[in-house]
């Protein structure tokens, strides 16, 4: 099978391909690069050993979609593309729904036109919003607080239709916490600009690239004060990609799953793993609250062990160890 990974050349699109090619897929990536490198997939082929083609380009741009289509024999497709921070889009909103609503929508245009109807769909654990009780299961209900998590959710609802008119197969994924990096330290997370998720942001304090982290409060209802998430490997979240792929529901069905590890890591927490597995003292400072943010959120990721046969295997301290080898092995990203 070929399958499409759009968004391809970015931190989870990245990791995935490399688990794609392992398990005997082809791959064809399109990205355009608003966060991401073209080296990651670079690194990827070095890793596999065999070619990834790229196509850069946004997915927005239908003619070139439809090109692509056209040219690759594509069979399935994992749709990672679109802007993904919290605060940015409680400040950007109409950038969030234009860019995450509208290249799902020409997506799926494209591949109906193409009667291509398999698709795993990167969606969020943020559409769940702030939950009335943890550990959080897929038939919660779905209340997003930023516009982030509403284009997540908006999403899934287009999909829902979609999938039930079109006759098409959907898994929906709603990841938690990504963290960690190939073991290999070629591929990791790289942001642009100041990163937005935790981890990248300490490993570049530790890496000296950046004097302080900035946590966003400390007055959270918790046990230490601060926000709990729940942190998931990203090499295993790669294989929950593989797996959806290959359980794929029937025809005009679409399923959600969570993929978590099921723990809680708070933000202090996380600070001392990584200074336990970098050898670096972190220094921090806290800052107020950012908009959206909610105390804790972590998953039960019983379903996906249950139907997908699939679970987290590695441990924070594991992504801890990955993501020091990488980002000390590449101080300054993919540059």
């Amino acid at each position: 099978m070929k399958i499409l990974v759009t968004g391809g050349a970015g931190y989870i699109g990245s990791h995935t391909t490399v688990e794609l090619l392992a398990n005997g897929y082809d791959v064809v990536a399109v990205d355009n690069l608003n966060n991401s490198s073209a080296e990651s997939l670079k690194r990827v082929e070095q890793l596999s050993g065999k070619k990834v083609p790229l196509y850069i380009f946004d997915v927005r741009d239908k003619k070139k979609l439809t090109k692509l289509f056209e040219t690759e024999a594509i069979d399935a497709v994992i749709h990672f593309a679109g802007l993904k921070a919290v605060g940015e889009s409680v400040t950007e909103p109409i950038r969030y729904y234009d860019n995450n609503l509208v290249s799902t929508l020409v997506l799926c245009e494209v591949m109906a036109s193409h009667h291509v109807s398999e698709l795993v769909f990167s969606s969020s654990a943020t559409v769940y919003g702030d939950p009335d009780h943890v550990p959080i299961t897929e038939d919660m209900p779905i209340q997003p607080t930023n516009p982030y998590g509403q284009t997540k959710a908006m999403i899934e609802q287009i999909l829902r239709d979609t999938a039930k008119t079109e006759g098409w197969q959907v898994n929906l994924l709603r990841y938690f916490n990504p963290v960690g990096a190939h073991e290999s330290g070629l591929i990791g997370e790289d942001p642009h600009g100041t990163p937005n998720n935790l981890t990248p942001y300490i490993a570049q304090v530790a890496v000296g690239r950046r004097p302080y982290l900035s946590v966003f409060g400390n007055d959270y209802d918790t046990p230490d004060g601060y926000g709990v998430r729940d942190y998931v490997h990203v090499m295993d979240l790669a294989a929950g990609h593989v797996a959806a792929l290959k359980h794929l529901p029937q025809a005009g069905s679409i399923e959600v799953y969570n993929l978590a590890t099921g723990k809680g890591t708070s933000v202090l927490e996380a600070i001392k793993a990584f200074e336990q597995a970098s050898g670096k003292k972190i220094p921090y400072k806290v800052v107020a609250r950012r908009s959206g943010d909610i105390a804790t959120c972590y998953a039960d990721p019983s379903k996906a062990k249950q139907e997908l046969n699939w679970c987290a295997k590695q441990t924070f301290a594991d992504a801890c160890r990955d993501t020091w080898h990488w980002q000390s092995n590449n101080p300054n990203g993919y540059a």
